[in-house]
C-alpha cells in the first residue's frame, strides 16, 4: 500500500495538527516572544482557524462516509490555498509591492481599562521578525502552500495497484 493510500484517511487529523502547530507557533511568538500580531497576521490565523474547523468537520464525515476522502482532501486543500493567498498578500504588503492600510482592532486578551493609554497596533508593513531573510508571512505562505501541494496529491493521485 503506497503512502498516500495510507495517508488518506487520515488527513484530516494531519491538517488539523498542522494548522494547530502554525497557530500555536503565532501565539508563542506572540505570548514569549512579545511580538504583536498586526490585523494581517490576525487575518492569517483565522484561515488556521478554518483549517482546524474543515479538517475536524472532514473527520467526522469520513467515520460515516469514507468514499469522500478524497473530495475533503480537496476542500482542505483549498483552505491552505486561501492561507497562502492571505500570507502571500501580507508578504507583498510587507515588502511595500502593494499599498494597504492596517485597522487597530481591539485586543480581547487585554482588559485594562486605561482610557489614557496610547492604542498601538503594529503596522502591517513592518517586518516584526525574520529568519534567512524570511518573514513570519513568508513562511505562512511556504508551509500553507506545501500543505495544499500534499492535500492535493492526497485528494488526485491514483490508488496504487499491487
Amino acid at each position: 500500500m503506497a503512502l498516500i493510500d495510507r495517508l488518506r484517511p487520515i488527513w484530516p487529523v494531519l491538517a488539523l495538527l498542522a494548522s494547530a502547530a502554525m497557530l500555536a507557533t503565532a501565539h508563542a511568538f506572540q505570548r514569549f516572544g512579545g511580538l504583536q500580531p498586526c490585523p494581517m497576521c490576525l487575518d492569517q490565523r483565522n484561515w488556521h482557524w478554518a483549517v482546524v474547523g474543515v479538517s475536524a468537520l472532514s473527520f467526522a464525515v469520513l467515520r460515516f462516509q469514507p468514499g469522500l476522502a478524497r473530495w475533503l482532501a480537496a476542500l482542505i486543500g483549498l483552505v491552505f490555498i486561501g492561507s497562502m493567498g492571505m500570507a502571500l498578500y501580507h508578504v507583498a504588503v510587507e515588502q511595500h509591492w502593494v499599498a494597504a492600510t492596517c485597522d487597530a482592532r481591539i485586543d480581547v486578551n487585554d482588559l485594562s481599562f486605561d482610557l489614557d493609554a496610547e492604542v498601538v497596533v503594529p503596522k502591517c508593513d513592518e517586518i516584526a521578525w525574520q529568519m534567512f531573510g524570511i518573514s513570519m508571512a513568508g513562511y505562512n505562505a511556504i508551509v500553507s502552500g506545501l500543505l495544499a501541494l500534499a492535500s492535493f496529491a492526497i485528494a488526485f493521485l491514483p490508488e496504487r495497484k499491487a
